[in-house]
């Protein structure tokens, strides 16, 4: 199967179609059963009590933030080796919602961090990072709007999003490379879990619904770029004929 053929617009638009409302509903279901077993099953933590809960839309929100950001990286390179406009249109429809995981990732480490620390702010590596980041997303959107050529636009977008990309690993290893208030990593590939496996598993869930609404908003937006973009092609005509 040649998958290259998806990258052609009249066959993209269609597959997202189909494909959003059961990313759409596996969101729903899975943030429904995070919540549950977040809110409702997890044992309270003999540490923080229960502030902690606030881990399972932290941590999935501040993943969610740093992982978008590295796929809008990956397309970018497809923008400027390959001149996609698809990918370029994908920059564009996953940058609203990595931003708005940046801001639930700042907002919820602020109320997290007000009873753990004693302050909603503090000018943490991880936490600064993490705002830069928030930055890098407000920046390209702003950039790519500000310039009225698209193909110039995308361009550009792509250069910012590949200088940006380097401050991905500075956000995982800060908590390693300096000395931070911030925990370290609870969940790690090369080690067991720091936690229960009921607030494991309540994060994971949260982790997947987040990925799961992403790739729905993003199949949103696009398929809406899409038609205005190609507004005056034929096909475009033909689907509101």
């Amino acid at each position: 199967m040649n998958l290259f053929r998806f990258a052609a617009t009249p066959v993209f638009y269609p597959l997202a179609g189909r494909l959003l409302p059961w990313f759409t509903a596996a969101a729903i279901l899975l943030t429904i059963a995070g919540l549950y077993v977040g809110f409702g099953i997890a044992p309270t933590d003999f540490q923080q009590g229960e502030v902690y809960r606030i881990i399972f839309i932290h941590v999935p929100s501040a993943w969610m933030a740093m992982f978008i950001y590295l796929v809008m990286a990956g397309y970018a390179v497809v923008t400027l080796v390959w001149r996609s406009k698809l990918s370029a249109m994908m920059c564009r429809a996953l940058a609203p919602t990595g931003a708005i995981m940046a801001v639930i990732a700042l907002l919820t480490g602020a109320i997290w961090g007000k009873p753990t620390w004693g302050a909603w702010w503090v000018w943490d590596a991880r936490l600064t990072s993490t705002l830069i980041l928030l930055f890098l997303y407000l920046g390209y959107m702003a950039l790519v709007e500000a310039i009225d050529d698209t193909t110039r636009a995308d361009r550009a977008g792509a250069l910012l999003l590949l200088v940006g990309v380097v401050n991905i690993p500075i956000i995982y290893f800060s908590v390693r490379w300096w000395n931070t208030l911030h925990q370290g990593a609870s969940v790690s590939l090369t080690a067991s879990p720091k936690m229960a496996s009921t607030m494991l598993t309540g994060m994971l869930l949260m982790s997947l619904a987040a990925w799961m609404y992403a790739i729905a908003a993003a199949l949103h937006r696009v398929r809406t770029m899409i038609v205005q973009r190609e507004r005056h092609t034929r096909w475009v005509r033909q689907l509101f004929a």
